[in-house]
């Protein structure tokens, strides 16, 4: 996005700062890569300030380190955050599912077919992007018929190195698939009812990424923070 699809009624800082986050959720932007002040303000169209403001909420979220006088570059994985990120996820989600399936099993199951159906329709290596939307919004949806949406907002900000290790994740060999059947298991699980089921088969898949975290530091050793797992 250039400058002249800012919207320039909107503060534009926090536009790039958006844009930035999701380069650097999607790995178009991967660790180690240096973001030149000077090229986002030329790719922009826009002054000094914005992008200095933009950067510093990255930092904030602990996505960019930024070496005064040197260079802003985008962050390694935090693994041990991620795995906090994890925990709280689990904490909420597990307390949600157990809540729908005992209160609204139906309506629920009717819901998330709804969005696994588009989930699938775009398991492909050309829409990485919209499968990882998705997956988003399928979990998400459990927030929204909770009643604690609010919560969403607040997992979604402290989730940002577990986003970005699922995301190195999301291109291997059959985890598409995996995910998909792993959706379809808690669905199906909340449709019989089975609380217990339904904790057990979402247990199982938000554990999936960082279950594997060894093997995606072996394939990627430049971009996590901090030693293997013993």
């Amino acid at each position: 996005m250039r400058s002249g699809q800012l919207d320039r009624s909107r503060q534009v800082a926090l536009q790039v700062h958006d844009i930035l986050r999701d380069r650097i959720l999607n790995m178009a932007l991967v660790p180690g890569a240096v973001l030149s002040r000077a090229s986002l303000q030329l790719e922009f169209g826009i002054s000094q300030t914005p992008v200095r403001d933009a950067l510093m909420r990255l930092q904030e979220e602990g996505l960019v380190d930024v070496y005064p006088q040197y260079a802003t570059v985008v962050a390694k994985i935090d693994v041990d955050h991620a795995r906090q990120a994890q925990f709280l996820r689990l904490s909420i989600e597990l307390e949600a599912v157990r809540r729908l399936t005992e209160d609204a099993p139906a309506e629920t199951a009717s819901e998330l077919r709804k969005i696994l159906a588009r989930q699938k329709a775009v398991a492909s290596t050309e829409t990485y992007d919209s499968f990882d939307a998705l997956d988003r919004e399928f979990h998400r949806k459990l927030y929204e018929m909770t009643g604690i949406l609010q919560l969403w907002t607040n997992v979604r900000r402290q989730s940002v190195n577990l986003d970005r290790l699922r995301r190195l994740n999301l291109p291997m060999p059959g985890k598409m698939q995996t995910v998909l059947m792993q959706h379809e298991a808690i669905v199906e699980a909340i449709a019989s009812g089975r609380a217990e089921n339904a904790t057990a088969a979402l247990r199982t898949h938000l554990s999936g990424t960082l279950s594997i975290v060894d093997s995606i530091r072996a394939n990627f050793p430049d971009f996590l923070l901090g030693p293997p797992s013993v």
